[in-house]
């Protein structure tokens, strides 16, 4: 999310504010930011402040929305995404000098790709402590939950202790929105400190445009080469999965599933999340989650996207990295794991989509 609003291609599910500005950095050690806007367009955005209402669990109604992913530069993450693993990226824009594009699903999650393409770029705190951490290499860490009813876990969230930001809205002059006698395009808010290892927070939409053609191009904008639908899983990793868990439950979402992924050498648990799931990660002995961990500290060390078939999708992301791929029994199901670390500081797993919504292994 880039610090201006889309104005090249209108869909309702894109903002332009970046959460991160809000807040940043581990919970371990974590200095609290204050809430900085830099931005021409976060100063002209309006906060308003929902009533309390009665607290219930939030995992039913609330879904995985994105993953904010920066490349060593914008073209170079594209690319690896279109070439190698066979995803359609669709464009954004370049304010500032941070470049961003988009990979939907349809699901309505997505990945939103981030580049630096001017030495001096316009950075907010979020995006200078990402960098800071990345150290101008690729990865996340950061992600957004889509709320069924963003008043409703706001006041739930504050009830129960937790420092929040504002709830920030769209500029009734927004572009791509409906104008001033129509709801925000978007509505998001934040936490004054970092409750989880990695950067999350909450946002809703407006409603999808309903015409013909935005209909049309929306669907469209959905389909990939490699069949890929659904966002089904967040991959955090530090050095804590069980505090993480007790964050997550906290804020509503229990459940929580023992799980290790032997392909990465990692334990700790699946949390529901609507039919997808946030995996609360640490390392479980020496392999990829000790090493990226002892790199790049806590992050956001893969996701789990579903697809419409598996075999061609794999034959697909083998064509591109020229090498085997094996499949394996994961956590949602039959899965295999693109080799993608090195190249977007990140992984990459897919697996056979669910025919029924499901999580944290229910499918299986």
């Amino acid at each position: 999310m880039t610090s201006e609003v889309m104005a090249s291609e209108p869909w309702p599910d894109e903002i332009a504010v970046d959460p991160r500005a809000f807040v940043r950095g581990p919970m371990e050690g974590n200095t609290v930011r204050s809430f900085v806007l830099l931005s021409a367009l976060v100063l002209s955005l309006g906060a308003s402040q929902p009533a309390a209402l009665a607290a219930e669990p939030l995992a039913q109604k609330d879904s995985l929305d994105h993953v904010l992913l920066w490349g060593r530069d914008i073209d170079q993450v594209s690319a690896i995404m279109a070439v190698k693993l066979g995803f359609q990226v669709r464009p954004g824009r370049n304010p500032g000098g941070v470049a961003n594009r988009y990979v939907r699903l349809a699901d309505r999650g997505y990945l939103e790709l981030l580049g630096i393409t001017r030495p001096d770029a316009d950075m907010d705190p979020g995006m200078l402590a990402d960098q800071a951490s990345l150290k101008g290499g690729p990865g996340a860490r950061s992600v957004g939950i889509r709320a069924g009813a963003l008043d409703r876990v706001y006041a739930m969230l504050r009830d129960k202790g937790f420092g929040l930001t504002p709830v920030f809205t769209a500029s009734p002059n927004d572009p791509d929105g409906g104008g001033p006698t129509r709801p925000p395009r978007w509505r998001l808010f934040a936490f004054e400190r970092p409750p989880l290892s990695s950067t999350v927070f909450f946002i809703d939409y407006a409603p999808a445009k309903t015409d013909p053609a935005s209909v049309l191009d929306d669907r469209l904008a959905r389909e990939h080469p490699n069949g890929a639908r659904e966002l089904s899983a967040f991959w955090l990793l530090s050095a804590d999965a069980d505090a993480d868990r007790r964050q997550l439950e906290k804020m509503g979402f229990g459940g929580a599933r023992p799980v290790r992924l032997p392909q990465v050498a990692a334990r700790g648990y699946c949390i529901p999340v609507g039919s997808g799931g946030v995996l609360a990660l640490q390392p479980d002995g020496a392999g990829i989650a000790a090493d990226a961990l002892r790199e790049g500290g806590s992050q956001v060390l893969g996701v789990s996207l579903g697809v419409a078939d598996l075999e061609t999708a794999r034959r697909r992301v083998e064509r591109g990295y020229e090498r085997s791929l094996t499949s394996y029994a994961g956590v949602l199901g039959k899965s295999f794991l693109a080799p993608t670390r090195s190249d977007l500081g990140m992984l990459i797993e897919f697996h056979v989509e669910a025919g029924t919504p499901a999580a944290c292994g229910d499918r299986l």
